[in-house]
């Protein structure tokens, strides 16, 4: 027998053993009591004569009922209900069968040992209960900091409330005080709860004078619509105070409300699609023992880069970021991760050819992921000079310092919106991806240089994901651009293993593509994202359309008509090919775009792109 069904075997004994004991010490209470304590002698035999078949009978009734096979923490009314039917059944049948065989029983006797039974079983199951959360909450309080409890008060004065309170009440060791209640109800406005007063509507919460002593305002109001919902969190936020909210236990059962609302919309709800699964070999491979560069590693990209190459062992990982607030935060997570020694954060923008240079001369690396790029399209829009510098210049610098050390691979992180661009932002992206085919076709060795196109990143900074959540928590609207425009969507994870897939299969010169199934349209990933947070789109939150922003387009594209598509190792990663310029063309462009970078009106630089991009159709306000 193994250890777990000892242990429910012995538990189920212990239990057994307590009815027992209850059910001998009902029966002769009831004898003792329906004769004021002085039994005749006759009934002290019936009583001796029959104990151990009534105990037998009613236990085995109880554990039938399955009132053995119980969590003993919880004791609730469903259990209560249980235990009568359980000693209802018994006492019926032992009386009866009495009865039957001609034994006369007392009629007292027979009501007070259904009731001392009921009683002596719920008063068990209750200590039994408190004894167990008293075990819980001590093993708790010896993992948490000791104080004063912190004042909370709860929004919703019903069931889902009362359930709050109790759980707070039964748990100290949560250390959070439920102070009062709110609720839109003025019928239950000066009432009590468990105990605790129901103020009145949730604005009140301003006007308390201990307000500034609340530490939580939890709204346990689930028939609440999402607009009133977003009105107390604001009310909270203006307060300084935190806000959670819980959806009651009958509405998740018949979904009303469903269980997504219990946690954030998780990225993988959202992607229609498997994810793809990639060769962790080839990956690991080419990233154990070496020293690996990623520029950007404080974004979203960037930083879930760093993840994955410190889990595949490099002797070395370098963190370069010009934010000092985002490289403290990745490097104090990969520090958590293990990461030690092998991490070095550095400060330095890859327009910086002097600080690149001398990191290059100190380090030497091996491989380069190029993340850092200025990605939001609007703002890329009124400052294309900004755009530029980053995304085409900046690269062009890095790819020369690594072809000048003899970094052995170059990965630049791009995008679909560089294909047939109409904003600054992919145009610029579209000239990194020229100047490195440039370059490579020109200098073939040491350095294979290569790109990797997105698409968008669920999730990443500025994609429409955290947007919409805000949005959601807020009550509504949710605002999309236009309803027929779609996107091609990949998770960070997703998007950061293809980066160094292709690091592992790339020879020099290509683009790399996954494939990323049917594009989706935003407005059904809106109406999805509100399904998955419990709500229904456009009676709970409204979708609110406000016209395509400047540079943006109705829908994406994977290649440019002039490339080539050619198959790689993998089956779901796509390689593109095309003929390149010729570097002295391009580095003669830039020689001519770089004074004119802050120099000249956004919309005069924009046409200057269309040199080298011809297929760009800027925007021109």
């Amino acid at each position: 027998m193994s250890n777990i069904s000892k242990k429910r075997f012995l538990r189920l004994v212990s239990i057994a053993g307590i009815y027992s004991f209850i059910s001998v010490v009902g029966f002769y209470c009831a004898y003792f009591i329906r004769f004021d304590g002085l039994i005749p002698a006759n009934f002290e035999t019936q009583f001796w004569t029959f104990i151990g078949w009534f105990a037998f009978v009613q236990v085995c009734v109880l554990i039938a009922f399955g009132q053995t096979n119980v969590v003993i923490s919880y004791f609730s009314l469903v259990d209560v209900r249980s235990i009568l039917l359980a000693n209802s059944t018994s006492c019926l049948l032992l009386f009866s069968s009495a009865a039957w065989f001609g034994v006369r029983i007392p009629r007292g006797v027979v009501i007070l040992d259904f009731l001392l039974l009921t009683a002596g079983i719920g008063v068990a199951r209750s200590v039994m209960r408190y004894w167990a959360e008293r075990r819980r909450s001590e093993f708790a309080s010896g993992s948490r900091s000791t104080g004063e409890p912190r004042p909370v008060a709860i929004v919703g004065a019903g069931d889902a409330g009362a359930r709050v309170v109790r759980e707070l009440l039964a748990k100290p060791a949560l250390r959070l005080k439920p102070v009062a209640f709110f609720d839109d109800d003025p019928m239950k406005w000066g009432q009590r709860l468990h105990g605790v007063a129901i103020i009145g509507k949730p604005e009140l919460i301003r006007e308390v004078p201990w307000r500034d002593q609340l530490r939580k305002i939890i709204v346990a109001a689930p028939s609440a619509t999402p607009a009133r919902v977003g009105e107390i969190a604001r009310i909270a936020a203006d307060l300084g105070i935190t806000s959670d909210t819980l959806p009651a236990l009958d509405q998740l059962v018949d979904g009303t409300v469903k269980v997504s609302q219990l946690r954030p919309v998780r990225i993988d709800d959202l992607l229609r699609r498997p994810v793809i699964p990639l060769d962790q070999g080839a990956i690991q491979s080419g990233i154990r023992g070496q020293v690996v560069v990623v520029t950007g590693a404080g974004g979203s990209i960037g930083s879930e880069l760093c993840r994955q190459i410190l889990r595949a062992g490099p002797r070395q990982l370098l963190l370069l970021e010009r934010s000092e607030v985002q490289l403290f935060q990745i490097e104090q997570e990969l520090l958590e991760m293990g990461g030690g020694s092998t991490v070095v954060p550095l400060i330095a923008d890859v327009a910086d050819a002097g600080r690149i240079r001398e990191i290059f001369q100190r380090y030497r690396p091996d491989a380069i992921y190029h993340a850092a790029a200025h990605k939001h399209v609007p703002m890329m829009e009124a400052q294309p000079s900004e755009a530029i510098r980053n995304n085409s210049l900046g690269t062009a610098n890095l790819a020369r310092l690594a072809h000048e050390f003899r970094v052995g691979r170059f990965v630049l992180i791009s995008t679909d919106k560089a294909i047939n661009p109409t904003n600054v932002m992919g145009a610029s992206k579209r000239l990194a991806e020229i100047f490195l085919q440039a370059f490579q076709a020109a200098h073939p060795n040491p350095t294979r240089f290569m790109a990797v196109r997105f698409g968008n990143v669920l999730g990443s900074s500025g994609s429409v994901v955290p947007t919409f959540q805000k949005q959601i928590a807020a009550g509504g609207p949710i605002t999309v651009t236009h309803p027929e425009v779609t996107r091609y969507f990949m998770t960070i994870p997703e998007a950061v293993g293809l980066v160094l897939q292709a690091g592992a299969l790339g020879k020099g010169g290509e683009i790399f593509v996954l494939d990323m199934g049917e594009p989706v349209k935003i407005v059904d990933l809106a109406r999805q994202m509100i399904e998955l947070s419990g709500y229904r789109a456009g009676e709970d939150i409204e979708i609110r359309f406000v016209g395509l922003r400047p540079g943006e387009k109705m829908f994406e594209e994977l290649s440019h008509h002039k490339e080539q598509l050619t198959e790689t190792g993998h089956p779901k990663i796509f390689r593109f090919v095309w003929t390149p310029v010729p570097l002295p063309s391009v580095e003669e462009y830039f020689e001519r775009l770089r004074p004119r970078l802050g120099a000249v009106e956004p919309g005069e630089l924009k046409k200057a792109i269309q040199e080298m991009v011809p297929e760009y159709k800027p925007y021109l306000s």
